[in-house]
């Protein structure tokens, strides 16, 4: 029986992301068992997650994964290398997988492999800076350099999950990782586009009152309506925005927050003191060269109080967030296969080293403002992240 490993959001889980499950089942057998690791209560382009991460690991349980873990938040707020390279190392860390699954937009995994060993070479890596002091962003750059390395080919670096797929592949390669890589190609709805089953244009029917259900496999669907019957979604940064500004008028220096460079820490600094909302700040910083979703991480990283000191570190530890039976005999072959400590009750953390406590505590606080934006406010007591246990799906 094989085992393969899906880095996600799943924010929310749609009818894509169960046909990617069912089609990486077919090419590796019915039997695969499937190893998600999710995005938490924050995501990757800088927002807060649609539905808190306990329940949308459920659905991914209910809609065919059999184990769910966390990536933990100062991780998932990276440009998409540092995103997909801490996905691809808890992987490769629990000893078990033997693919990485991911979609994309072209669907060849040769082009795929073939672009990431050109971008990982010395004069692909010189051509992107050269392009970088010309002002323009890291991906136009990348973009740039591709295509005089590969003329043609270099169309692959123009759609963003063929982007993230590239990551994957050379995450694998830095790791020196035994996962094989494949890919499934996307269909359905255009990444972050308003029509189909893209996970943009659910979010935005479900922040508008207009459930998608024809969109979502059933169980996913009804899990979402008991959170919204909860008053626990749909969640939007927009909801804590008062808790959020209070917190960068507070901050009083930028210079440590991933991503800061090149003056954009005295940006953050004068328009986070002084404007009265989210869009104000973000659209005051703003400048061709940085694309809005940096911004919008280097933005939540300082509310969060998430320093430089995890650009360069990679995740101390696989906290588990949902299974089912399949999942619990995954989770029996890796505690005595993984490299690095599997957390699945909060009280476990302080067993584990100061660096592993440090994450989880600062994971707690974000939590603690992630529910400051549901609905009812009977749900948005603190603490909670210590009350949670994983999700387990009979």
């Amino acid at each position: 029986m094989k085992t393969v490993g899906i880095i996600c959001e799943y924010n929310p889980f749609h009818l894509g992301h169960m046909g990617h499950i069912k089609k990486t089942r077919q090419i590796l057998g019915s039997d695969a068992a499937v190893v998600c690791v999710m995005s938490g209560n924050f995501v990757q382009r800088g927002d807060f997650a649609l539905f808190n991460k306990h329940a949308r690991a459920k659905t991914a349980v209910l809609s065919g994964a059999d184990l769910v873990i966390e990536l933990p938040t100062p991780y998932v707020l990276r440009s998409a290398e540092g995103f997909a390279g801490a996905g691809v190392f808890i992987l490769n860390n629990l000893g078990i997988c033997d693919h990485l699954s991911f979609g994309s937009e072209s669907g060849d995994i040769q082009k795929l492999g073939e672009a990431a060993d050109m971008i990982i070479k010395d004069n692909a890596q010189e051509l992107t800076r050269e392009w970088l002091k010309k002002g323009i962003s890291y991906a136009a750059a990348q973009q740039k350099a591709a295509d005089e390395i590969l003329g043609e080919n270099a169309a692959v670096f123009a759609a963003p999950n063929n982007v993230l797929g590239i990551e994957y592949i050379k995450a694998l390669k830095k790791y020196n990782s035994t996962m094989q890589p494949m890919t499934v190609k996307r269909t359905g709805g255009e990444h972050d586009s308003n029509t189909g089953y893209s996970a943009s244009n659910l979010r935005m029917r479900f922040l508008n009152g207009k459930y998608p259900e024809t969109l979502m496999p059933e169980d996913a669907f009804n899990t979402c309506k008991e959170e919204l019957a909860s008053g626990r979604g749909p969640v939007s940064i927009k909801y804590a925005e008062q808790a959020i500004l209070a917190r960068l008028r507070a901050i009083k220096d930028f210079e440590n927050i991933p991503g800061s460079s090149e003056g954009l820490e005295r940006r953050f600094k004068r328009y986070a003191a002084n404007e009265s909302s989210l869009a104000a700040i973000l659209n005051g910083i703003k400048t061709k060269r940085y694309p809005m979703s940096r911004l919008q991480r280097m933005l939540v990283c300082a509310a969060l109080g998430i320093s430089n000191d995890y650009s360069k570190s990679d995740p101390p530890y696989a906290r588990i967030l949902a299974l089912n039976p399949a999942g619990m005999d995954l989770l029996s072959k890796i505690r005595k296969k993984a490299k690095i400590p599997v957390i699945t009750k909060p009280a476990s953390i302080y067993k584990l080293d100061d660096e592993s406590i440090k994450l989880f505590e600062l994971e707690a606080a974000a939590t603690d403002l992630y529910v400051l934006a549901y609905r009812n406010e009977e749900e948005r007591r603190g603490g909670q992240e210590w009350r949670k246990s994983p999700v387990v799906i009979d």
